[in-house]
């Protein structure tokens, strides 16, 4: 299995975030088809999320030491590092110019199960914005090979 892991694997992708905001819940869910690889002792799970105006390319790298990386490639570029022993920054693109981040991560867990091959991944996580608090995330990813 490692050696196909090396070349990348179809997988079935179940993506769902949950933001609070200002008192209200913003809920969505993807299920897509992508690619698991493994790389440098790193799994990289890259699909694209369907919306109604275009598709958004996303990888989710999950590192051994449990840090989990989030890219996500369209009119509003991210890159969220999540990690429990402390906050990181990012700059969010988005089409009125760059904001600056802070990401303050409450909870990573990673789970890995054989036949098939697949795995869970929940982050809890805050964005701020200097000291200002933009909301709360739950992300939950299910891919199966």
């Amino acid at each position: 299995m490692q050696s196909s892991l090396k070349k990348g694997l179809p997988v079935e992708i179940h993506m769902e975030t949950i933001l609070y905001q200002n008192g209200e819940v913003n809920h969505h869910q993807y299920t897509e088809s992508g690619r698991l690889v493994e790389m440098n002792g790193s799994y990289y799970v890259r699909y694209e999320e369907t919306h109604e105006d275009g598709n958004v390319p996303v990888t989710v790298k999950m590192e051994a030491d449990g840090v989990v990386t989030v890219i996500r490639r369209g009119e509003w570029m991210t890159r969220l590092r999540f990690d429990v022993d402390q906050s990181t920054g990012t700059h969010y693109h988005t089409p009125m110019g760059v904001l600056p981040i802070r990401i303050d991560t409450q909870d990573v867990r990673i789970s890995y199960y054989d036949q098939p091959f697949s795995g869970r991944v929940q982050v809890d996580y805050t964005l701020n914005m200097g000291d200002q608090k933009l909301g709360e995330y739950h992300l939950r990813l299910r891919f199966t090979t």
